[in-house]
């Protein structure tokens, strides 16, 4: 699974950025999806979308402030981040999973094992 994901960049506080993951998602549950890592920190959830069902998972840091869609025609993932915080700077990974299983570890990080290359999001104050 090759993934691509762009639309990083530097924004300020209150700003909003759309990212784009772009990929082939042959899993039904798993992916695409975002999670993000900032300086220091473990690896996280942002959001994740189900092909199969269109189930997605916000973490509750992004809740009512980030959105994603899905063009199933160009086969990509939309994350519109609004009312960014510094709070939200950290590298975002685009990720997708071969896993044709159940949904029981959505969004779960160990059940993705394809990864984006990440790009960096920089919220200034």
């Amino acid at each position: 699974v090759q993934l691509q994901a762009s639309g990083g960049g530097v924004v300020q506080a209150g700003g909003s950025l759309r990212l784009a993951c772009k990929g082939s998602f042959t899993s039904p549950y798993y992916g695409p999806g975002w999670f993000r890592q900032a300086p220091g920190k473990h690896r996280e959830p942002v959001s994740c979308f189900s092909t199969g069902d269109l189930s997605t998972y916000y973490a509750e840091s992004v809740k009512g402030r980030f959105t994603v869609s899905w063009d199933a025609g160009k086969m990509t993932l939309y994350l519109q981040m609004n009312n960014l915080t510094s709070e939200d700077t950290a590298i975002y990974y685009c990720t997708s999973s071969r896993y044709k299983g159940g949904s029981e570890y959505f969004c779960l990080a160990g059940a993705y094992d394809a990864w984006g290359q990440g790009t960096l999001v920089t919220v200034s104050s």
